[in-house]
């Protein structure tokens, strides 16, 4: 089984996570900075400074046979803000970059919101604030007239991932807890500002694709013969998954969807979200409009009945065995035996992204085309000793059990047309730090200097074979 020949491989990134340089240029305060400092855990600068290497760090792509990259557009940059007038350094710093980019041979996938709300923003609400919503689509708009030589654009990452740990793990900026009344309204509001976005798009007949992007973690019941379990597998499913496949890959709520959502509110004593018939129509009309989505997946859960109050752990160390989740109305992870875990207690399933894969492709058949726009195992890694190459073979380990599902989706009829390894480079991570390496290329962030890893050459050879089995 081979990859097509017009198949992406691609390293995935993110403005806030790789650039640094918080200050420069004029460029504004995102939500994580004050909620860092107030932390006092990680600094996000200098990061892995691409802001000032990604002409290295582009040309390591081309050389290592990457012919694509994601990439996000710090929306501070452009609007330091979050809207008036907007910053020249920014807007000239992209040219620059994506410029870069044709130059190594590298097409760029360009996100425009990747957890980076200005702050400005945030204190007035974030996603909760329909005002947002409007300044959102003023940037994007902006940004698709003003970049004209970008092919691939991307809504939004991962605004499950938003939602959840803003409003319900609280491990994201505000850091609140067990508000899925909030989740959920804010989970309903990116999916509009989405919609709007695809909608302008279209209406200013921007050339190139547009996309969305969602971190998928497949839910099944910890015991499938169990009721209580599969019950609870939907409702997680809802949080984590459905909602958002629903409103943006199908244009409308289902009325299951509907029902397990008002249950979990329910069950917490949290009133309804707000949603209007005129905002889906315009959920249908952008998901009528829309040529890809992407799939970030890492890690599938096991769910348990359970009907205590909530609790939640979050493992940001990489102790293995410390985390804990609980949801009151939903129901508590586990992990069945045989399943192997990550050190942040990640169960590692592929099964669980081919069936993701089928899922979009049976449910939401709007979708043309999907890309896996991130994936990849992180590991605590040390900087390899001069002359010596990282040995990362769990990592290699990983990518290719994931790609292996990646071709059986292909065989079996689903258009997949590429692949991003989360990450790059070492960078920076929301709620790890420095610690959780996840790059091709190991990062010294005390001298910046690049070193690639054994998965980097094994990459190479996957890029040009177009084959697995000839990879060793």
């Amino acid at each position: 089984m081979k990859f097509p020949t017009d198949f992406y491989f691609g390293g995935a990134t993110a403005a806030f996570q790789t650039e640094g340089a918080v200050k420069e240029g004029n460029k504004g305060e995102v939500l994580w900075e004050p909620f860092l400092k107030k932390q006092g855990r990680f600094d996000p600068e200098p990061a892995c400074d691409f802001y000032h290497r990604y002409p290295e760090d582009l040309k390591l792509s081309g050389d290592f046979g990457l012919n694509s990259i994601r990439i996000s557009i710090a929306w501070t940059r452009i609007f330091p803000t979050g809207s008036g007038q907007p910053e020249q350094a920014g807007v000239d710093y992209y040219h620059n970059m994506f410029a870069e980019c044709r130059k190594n041979g590298i097409e760029p996938f360009v996100t425009l919101h990747h957890f980076d709300t200005p702050e400005a923003l945030h204190q007035t609400g974030d996603w909760l604030n329909e005002e947002n919503i409007t300044k959102f689509v003023d940037y994007a708009k902006f940004c698709f007239q003003e970049f004209s030589e970008i092919n691939y654009w991307i809504t939004i990452n991962e605004p499950t991932s938003m939602a959840v740990q803003q409003y319900t793990t609280g491990t994201f900026p505000p850091g609140e807890k067990y508000n899925f009344h909030k989740t959920f309204q804010a989970e309903h509001n990116l999916n509009l500002a989405h919609a709007r976005v695809v909608n302008e798009f279209r209406k200013l007949q921007i050339s190139g694709q547009i996309g969305v992007v969602h971190a998928l973690q497949t839910v099944y019941p910890f015991d499938s013969t169990k009721k209580g379990d599969m019950h609870a597998a939907k409702l997680q499913d809802v949080l984590d998954n459905r909602l958002f496949l629903d409103g943006t890959l199908g244009g409308e709520y289902s009325q299951e969807t509907l029902s397990l959502m008002n249950e979990i509110l329910a069950a917490n004593d949290q009133a309804k979200i707000s949603i209007t018939d005129s905002e889906m129509v315009e959920l249908k009309q952008a998901s009528d409009q829309l040529d890809f989505v992407g799939v970030n997946y890492y890690f599938s859960k096991y769910m348990k009945e359970y009907h205590g109050i909530s609790e939640t752990i979050h493992n940001g160390t990489g102790k293995k065995g410390s985390s804990i989740s609980r949801l009151q109305g939903i129901g508590e992870s586990g992990v069945p035996d045989g399943i192997e875990m990550t050190d942040w207690d990640w169960p590692i399933n592929p099964q669980g992204l081919y069936d993701q894969l089928e899922r979009i492709h049976t449910n939401y058949p709007k979708v043309q085309d999907i890309y896996i726009t991130e994936n990849g195992l992180g590991l605590k890694e040390e900087k390899p000793a001069e002359n010596e190459i990282l040995d990362d073979s769990k990592r290699i380990d990983y990518i290719k059990i994931h790609l292996q599902e990646v071709l059986r989706a292909i065989e079996n009829g689903i258009n997949v047309k590429g692949y991003f390894v989360w990450s790059l480079q070492d960078m920076f991570s929301w709620t790890n730090g420095y610690s959780k390496r996840y790059g091709l290329f190991f990062v010294d962030f005390d001298t910046q200097k690049r070193y690639p890893k054994k998965s980097a050459y094994w990459f190479k050879e996957l890029t040009e074979t177009k084959e697995l089995s000839k990879t060793k």
